[in-house]
């Protein structure tokens, strides 16, 4: 008799070196202290790619194999980060500047998961907006309020290269960094 084939989540991001990690995992613990709410500290600081999908754990490698060859093919970019902002009632983040480098990627990155590992609807990410979360679905709409008081007006400024693709997988508590796929095209002279 066959064993049930495992399906495990993932997602597809972007992610800082630690020391810019640990800055925005520092504002994600200030909120877990303050208001509550720590749901945003089961994954490292990333900007999400590809929204969290199932997919069977006996075909990582077709997932490997795609975005190592699509990786290959991005050239690194700069991501800078400038202030916080929030989508009400319960999401706040740092902003990401100059979003159409990160719109382009995660666009081609799409089309690449359509055609190559047939991805569905419902797996595509749609009406992408680059940003780094530090609270969200645990903080309840008063704390919200309270929470956006305390960073609206915060300054934060940083960047970093983003070099690399990274799949994340959920370990069944948090998030892991699970596979590194670094960018090997040429800038565009």
């Amino acid at each position: 008799m066959e064993a049930k084939a495992k399906k495990k989540h993932y997602f597809i991001a972007l992610v800082p070196e630690p020391p810019l990690r640990d800055t925005v995992d520092d504002f994600k613990r200030e909120i877990k202290d303050r208001f509550g709410a720590a749901h945003a500290l089961k994954s490292p600081a990333h900007i999400t790619l590809q929204m969290p999908f199932h997919w069977l754990e006996s075909e990582e490698h077709l997932l490997e194999i795609c975005l190592r060859e699509f990786a290959a093919g991005q050239v690194s970019l700069g991501v800078s980060l400038n202030g916080f902002d929030c989508f009400a009632p319960r999401v706040l983040f740092v902003k990401v500047e100059d979003h159409l480098p990160l719109q382009q990627m995660q666009s081609a990155l799409k089309k690449e998961l359509v055609s190559r590992l047939g991805f569905p609807e419902p797996h595509r990410t749609s009406n992408f907006h680059p940003h780094m979360t530090i609270a969200t679905r645990d903080l309840d709409e008063s704390d919200f309020k309270a929470a956006w008081e305390v960073f609206q007006s915060r300054r934060f400024s940083a960047s970093f290269k983003a070099g690399s693709l990274f799949l994340l997988k959920h370990n069944g508590k948090t998030w892991d960094l699970f596979m590194e796929f670094p960018f090997h095209g040429r800038p565009v002279e």
